[in-house]
């Protein structure tokens, strides 16, 4: 359902795309020279996933604070899509990276310190046993052979719609009509048919996960608590009480993938909610960025991982990277859990979600827009539908894609950024309440133009920085 007539928004589009190239000629130079280096002229060719003609080159981040190559200032709602969740280079945590970086980088043998990160990890995040990897698709990929090897079963299920990062098993999709699983047609140098051991079944659906689960043998059960990245999709009440029990009932492991929802509360939704995970993954900001993540488990799943490991043969296990866990690693995830993973710190990100949460609901319900607000502690995204969605069916089935796209460019043009995927929007310790006001004008001035004649819309200022 399309509440803004297709022309009005290509009018607009257009409109944006002339101011973007108008006021970032470096960031349009740069684009063009890192052509000849760059596949698709970035380092990761994720990084031209963002609505503008070219795109946006960084010369500096602090806090919530982003600055372009053509010195325009950024209100950041996106920092860097959860990595930067609570700031930009924070103050404990340079400090921390600079004197490490004295001292050495990595040894393949554990700092002095492996003991004290282990513990505010525990501390943290409630689990007692640790292990280290570089990203949470790396942590999501262990956790995997870990289940399996530990349950002596191939199975995986997941949720349609889920994220688990670059983990092949999981880039699979639901086939509606059959209820069956398929390979997913944009995964590129697909050659294992990983569709024949990875179930997907609807998210909020406990028929569905039952009749799933009902063959006993399914390894585990790997999953975000609410949906991140396909929109917003919160869990519906009692869906995880029910959902935990089952787990237990046929003999299936829970995998919690915390990466993105450690926005909920400090050590995440499982620890906020008592989910009780066996296994619990969490990557992107919980080294404040640094490339890190960690995978946390209960001494029972420790017991069986270490008869698993006893009983193979001598050889690669197929988990574990070199640099996993290294000395600057460890230095880093010790500053951000002493001084970033804190009660002050959520309860500023969440009480200045909290405004902004509300200074949209009001503002979409005088427009009168069928649009929603989903929020999950200090993230929450802006959804071009009427209700909070169910599951990522629904999501599909509200798709606005080109107004989205405006969504984004249209604010980027005046200095607020916001994550390039989704109308994902997330606070830092460093958001202040007038970086809130800054977003809620430009949404104000986007209301405005949408409700605009065309006549007005071609008659745009020029951009102007946060």
């Amino acid at each position: 359902m399309n509440d803004i007539a297709p022309d009005q928004i290509r009018a607009l589009q257009h409109t944006e795309r002339e101011r973007f190239i108008t006021s970032h000629p470096k960031s349009m130079a740069l684009a063009r020279a890192a052509q000849h280096h760059y596949l698709f002229g970035v380092p990761l060719h994720w990084m031209r996933d963002w609505p503008s003609p070219a795109t946006l080159f960084v010369a500096q981040a602090e806090g919530a604070t982003l600055t372009c190559a053509d010195g325009v200032r950024y209100k950041d709602f996106c920092l860097g899509d959860t990595g930067a969740m609570f700031g930009h280079s924070p103050a404990p945590l340079a400090r921390a990276i600079s004197e490490q970086a004295a001292h050495g980088l990595t040894c393949m043998l554990p700092a002095t310190n492996a003991v004290a990160v282990g513990e505010a990890l525990s501390t943290t995040f409630g689990l007692p046993m640790w292990q280290m990897a570089l990203s949470a698709s790396d942590a999501n990929r262990f956790v995997l052979r870990w289940a399996r090897a530990i349950t002596a079963r191939a199975q995986l299920l997941v949720f349609d719609g889920c994220y688990h990062g670059a983990v092949d098993d999981t880039l699979v999709d639901l086939d509606l009509a059959s209820g069956t699983t398929l390979p997913r047609a944009s995964v590129l140098g697909q050659v294992h048919n990983h569709a024949a051991f990875t179930r997907v079944v609807p998210f909020n659906d406990l028929p569905a996960l039952r009749a799933a689960l009902a063959s006993d043998d399914v390894a585990c059960l790997l999953a975000e608590p609410a949906l991140t990245n396909f929109g917003l999709v919160p869990p519906a009440p009692g869906f995880w009480d029910q959902a935990r029990a089952l787990c237990r009932e046929h003999g299936t492991l829970f995998v919690c993938d915390e990466t993105h929802t450690i926005s909920t509360a400090l050590g995440g939704y499982a620890r906020a909610h008592g989910l009780d995970p066996d296994f619990m993954v969490v990557g992107k900001a919980v080294a404040g960025g640094l490339p890190c993540a960690v995978y946390g488990f209960t001494r029972a799943v420790a017991e069986r991982m270490v008869q698993a490991k006893n009983a193979a043969a001598e050889g690669h296990s197929g988990i574990g990277t070199t640099l996993a866990g290294n000395a600057l690693t460890l230095t880093a995830l010790q500053a951000s859990l002493q001084h970033l993973h804190t009660a002050a710190n959520y309860t500023h990100m969440l009480g200045v979600a909290a405004t902004l949460e509300r200074g949209l609901r009001e503002r979409i319900e005088a427009a009168g827009r069928p649009w929603t607000v989903t929020r999950l502690g200090a993230r929450m995204e802006l959804q071009f539908m009427p209700h909070t969605p169910r599951n990522a069916q629904d999501v599909r089935d509200h798709a606005q894609g080109d107004l989205e796209a405006l969504t984004h460019l249209f604010m980027f043009n005046r200095g607020v950024l916001l994550t390039p995927f989704h109308s994902m929007m997330l606070i830092s310790p460093a958001t202040t309440r007038n970086d809130v006001a800054h977003l809620l004008e430009v949404f104000d001035e986007l209301l405005a133009a949408l409700k605009a004649p065309p006549a007005q819309q071609a008659q745009a200022p020029a951009s102007r920085s946060a």
